[in-house]
């Protein structure tokens, strides 16, 4: 039998900065505007889907927006400090959003006519909802019972329900790209060619800035490429969904977002609770923090740390059910997980410092605070951004593949468990999503007015 050349390696080897050393300040500060901008599709998409379907308008939808960036800098601050100290951004999840959708469609919301009212009505049942799950997280995280689960995470457990993380996140990749093809596919290729063929190229001395800062010089290149096509007249006939998409200007971000607005905790209104809200919204904790774990093994492996052990796993999941929390405090319209996109960013530039991460939270305050400046980076075409998801969720879902190595592929049972976990882990989410949508009204229907799925 030939000898192993590649053995399998609990750590990877080729990373330049690992969690606990820091690159110099300057280049610090630019990976961590990388972050700040990274974050900025998710935390701008969730709202731009939720706040026109709960009755706001273009205001409400930048006071949203601004709200999200403010608690993403607080959550990721705490996780990064007293969680699980993994470089890791916390941001909104789209594991909430059907639930959300489910208590925007709740028909005493709709009976509101006044849109303004039933927005600050919807908001606050969805403040509620959050509140009362976070508790579910709180208890599991602080309890160590999630510590103790994760024992059971072996390699072969944890290699689909990393590479799920990254591939269950599909829809956000290439179809978004799709509808505004002209700029997104650009910004593939260009990152594609940057991060992996150009990585060696140094001309400012011996800083690689194609392989550091690939995001940073994608995005303004295709960023002022789309400025270009706007200014032409390219858009100008086309229909509205392409206008949306591809135009800079589209967005009504910076002309309806305050110069300065510090968010604070029911400013909203007092929440209201709901059993039925409330049960949907536990549903969607339990994908979070799965989907978490997930994301912290691999955010591990990517920053050269020790696999965090069950206790610290607990405590991450204990201060995100703190951050969902707040989510519900503050009004964010969805709650708190590891933005997948951000521990993909950490093997494309090969850098994992806790610092970096510590200091891209500082931004995420600063900017949703200056709410103008803000809104010109968060103004930036989705199409963009999901360039760029479909390099770095392929990232992450490798990464899962990647615990395979320790486990033995040659066993039959191995093969079965590997594979039944891969498909049922894209199928099943593909049946709910048949299920709950306003025209088959959920999967269980009964009379009870609190109990309506």
């Amino acid at each position: 039998m030939a000898d192993i050349t590649h053995p399998p390696m609990e750590q990877l080897q080729d990373l330049e900065y690992c969690i606990d050393s820091n690159p110099p300040w300057a280049e610090t500060i630019l990976l961590a505007f990388q972050n700040y901008i990274l974050m900025l599709g998710t935390n701008v998409m969730i709202p731009s889907l939720i706040v026109p379907a709960m009755g706001g308008d273009n205001g409400d939808k930048a006071r949203v927006i601004q709200t999200l960036l403010f608690v993403a800098g607080l959550n990721t601050l705490l996780q990064a400090l007293f969680g699980t100290r993994l470089p890791a951004v916390v941001g909104g999840s789209f594991a909430y959003v059907i639930p959300i959708a489910y208590i925007v469609g709740d028909s005493s919301l709709q009976r509101i006519s006044d849109s303004h009212e039933r927005f600050l009505h919807t908001m606050r049942a969805i403040q509620g909802a959050l509140i009362v799950a976070s508790s579910i997280q709180i208890i599991l995280g602080y309890s160590q019972v999630w510590g103790l689960l994760s024992r059971f995470f072996s390699p072969l457990g944890m290699a689909p329900v990393v590479g799920l993380v990254g591939l269950g996140l599909f829809q956000r990749g290439f179809p978004v790209l799709g509808e505004c093809v002209e700029i997104g596919l650009p910004m593939l290729i260009l990152i594609i060619g940057l991060s992996q063929y150009l990585k060696h190229v140094r001309p400012f001395r011996d800083l690689p800035i194609f392989e550091r800062f690939p995001v940073l010089i994608c995005v303004t290149i295709v960023w002022i490429y789309s400025v270009i096509l706007t200014a032409s007249g390219a858009y100008r006939n086309k229909p509205m969904k392409t206008q949306i998409s591809c135009r800079t200007d589209r967005a009504n971000l910076i002309t309806t977002a305050p110069w300065f607005k510090f968010p604070y905790p029911l400013q909203w209104g007092p929440p209201t609770f709901s059993a039925g809200h409330s049960f949907a919204m536990m549903a969607a904790v339990l994908v979070s923090m799965v989907e978490s774990t997930g994301a912290y093994k691999a955010a591990s492996r990517l920053a050269i740390a020790t696999p965090p052990p069950a206790y610290v796993l607990s405590r991450g999941i204990g201060w995100q059910g703190i951050g969902v929390l707040l989510n519900g405090l503050f009004g964010t319209s969805t709650g708190a997980t590891v933005a997948v996109e951000n521990v993909g960013l950490l093997g494309l530039t090969r850098v994992g410092s806790r610092r970096v991460v510590q200091i891209s939270a500082g931004f995420m305050i600063f900017f949703s605070t200056l709410g103008k400046f803000g809104a010109v980076f968060a103004s930036i075409p989705i199409p963009i951004f999901a360039a760029i998801y479909c390099v770095l969720f392929g990232l992450v879902a490798s990464v899962g593949l990647s615990f395979l190595q320790f486990t033995n592929m040659n066993s039959m049972r191995n093969l079965m468990i590997t594979g039944l976990s891969l498909f049922l882990g894209l199928s099943i989410p593909q049946f709910f999503n048949e299920y709950w949508n306003p025209a088959r009204r959920g999967l269980v229907h009964t009379n009870a007015e609190w109990w309506r799925w």
